[in-house]
């Protein structure tokens, strides 16, 4: 596409590559490389039954978790596919040619074309049959999902707008001094320019603007039974903002690097940054609780993960045949997918009986997925943060990741989407009394991204 560089075209594989080393081996399932372009970002639909990735090559693609199959070409775009969200029946695309798209996800074909961005969308969230969208242009905007018109405008950053959350308005506080304001909801916006805005969705109007970064906000997640937001920085902080009254309520120091994703589950909080780390905070007090670490270069993905999973072999109605490195003389062994989640599995561990009738324990698991810029994705203990696996395979950064039953799906800027089996991911063992704490690693300057790397090793 113009403007970007393109990879070349590549054909399906399967694989299984079993790693040795730290935390255990990762099985690739399977590698779709049907994008001709890197893969910018991966969307999971709400009932899982599709994966949608957007790509450098201007195409999105939806693909079907129960066979790893590309199920829909989307073309379209003029330019390189920069975001997308998929929705159970609608798929929605963002683009460098400035305008947005809804397609169908059983036909493919493109049901909306919305424009009126005059720079590149960054970023869109479909909530409530609306479509939120941020821009390049400094702007961010409102759309009824139906018409493809906008309906409102959010002008005053400064610089590009990068990220965005939604609070709908039953999720405010019903004050009678305020329900015209809040009617519509509050959009919060992060931008280049270190603010990251409020905005009364029904009349367009800035609520608040919250000042304290001194670098760009990269990204941010919004709690809305609390109405707090977190925002995280190119300069190296997290923080907490109460969206209302615009008060600052908490800064979380300890990354030396720029924060580069955020993810809020539990009353915690989990950051990816450039520092080569993932940290765990209390979102209440802002304390540190625990680092994740072991990453080669900055931490572009993070997907906390918890789930309750069988410690036997459960099989799917089908095998997919992959070649092992000491196979057997007598035929190619065979790789049953691992099965989703009982859909009404027990609460507490117990014993349970899979599709092919056979036992299988059931534990609960709490695991923190990473991508980094190292072209590898991990595995670590939630609750303890050691290292339970790595995945290595990919060649470029991890753009994004997905979890879904017993399968991760990382998406990379070499143009593949990888599936991994995560079954069987080794306990972590219980942390030592009086164990010194590990050191952060060097520091990394406060760029979006992070700088050069060592050349890769062969996996």
């Amino acid at each position: 596409m113009p403007g970007r560089p393109s990879l070349a075209g590549r054909s399906l594989l399967l694989v299984l590559r079993p790693i040795s080393g730290m935390g255990g081996g990762g099985s690739a399932l399977k590698v779709c490389a049907d994008h001709r372009g890197g893969i910018n970002w991966l969307s999971l639909s709400p009932d899982g039954q599709r994966l949608l990735t957007g790509s450098e090559d201007g195409t999105a693609r939806l693909w079907s978790t129960a066979d790893g199959q590309c199920c829909a070409l989307l073309q379209g775009h003029e330019s390189y596919v920069t975001f997308c969200q998929l929705e159970d029946e609608a798929a929605f695309t963002c683009s460098a040619d400035c305008t947005i798209r809804k397609w169908d996800v059983l036909t493919g074909q493109c049901l909306q074309v919305f424009r009126g961005h005059t720079s590149i969308v960054n970023r869109i969230l479909v909530t409530n049959n609306q479509l939120f969208s941020s821009s390049y242009d400094r702007t961010a905007r409102a759309w009824n999902v139906d018409k493809g018109q906008v309906s409102q405008e959010f002008r005053g950053h400064r610089n590009c707008v990068l990220t965005l959350a939604y609070s709908a308005p039953w999720d405010l506080p019903g004050a009678p001094c305020m329900e015209e304001a809040l009617a519509g909801g509050l959009l919060v916006t992060g931008s280049t320019d270190g603010t990251a805005k409020v905005w009364q969705v029904a009349s367009g109007c800035c609520h608040q603007t919250l000042r304290g970064h001194t670098g760009a906000v990269l990204c941010l997640v919004l709690d809305t039974p609390s109405h707090t937001a977190f925002t995280g920085s190119t300069d190296a902080t997290i923080r907490a903002w109460d969206i209302l009254s615009g008060e600052q309520l908490r800064v979380f120091r300890e990354h030396q690097g720029s924060v580069i994703c955020l993810e809020l589950v539990n009353r915690h909080v989990y950051s990816g940054s450039a520092d080569r780390t993932v940290k765990c905070w209390l979102a209440d007090t802002g304390e540190s609780v625990r680092t994740f670490a072991a990453h080669g270069h900055s931490v572009s993905a993070l997907k906390y993960h918890a789930g309750t999973w069988a410690s036997a072999l459960l099989h799917l109605p089908y095998d997919i045949p992959v070649r092992r490195a000491n196979r057997s003389r007598r035929g190619l062994p065979k790789l049953t997918l691992p099965c989703q989640p009982m859909p009404h599995a027990p609460q507490l561990p117990g014993q349970g009986r899979g599709l092919s009738g056979r036992e299988a324990q059931w534990r609960h698991v709490f695991t923190v997925f990473t991508g980094s810029g190292d072209a590898r994705a991990r595995a670590f203990d939630a609750q303890s943060g050691a290292l339970r696996r790595v995945f290595r395979g990919h060649a470029f950064i991890i753009n994004c990741i997905q979890v879904h039953g017993q399968v991760l799906y990382t998406a990379s800027h070499d143009g593949a989407l990888r599936l991994w089996d995560v079954r069987g991911l080794p306990r972590a063992p219980p942390p030592r009394p009086g164990a010194p704490k590990r050191s952060l690693s060097r520091l990394f300057n406060n760029k979006v991204g992070c700088a050069a790397a060592a050349p890769l090793q062969p996996a």
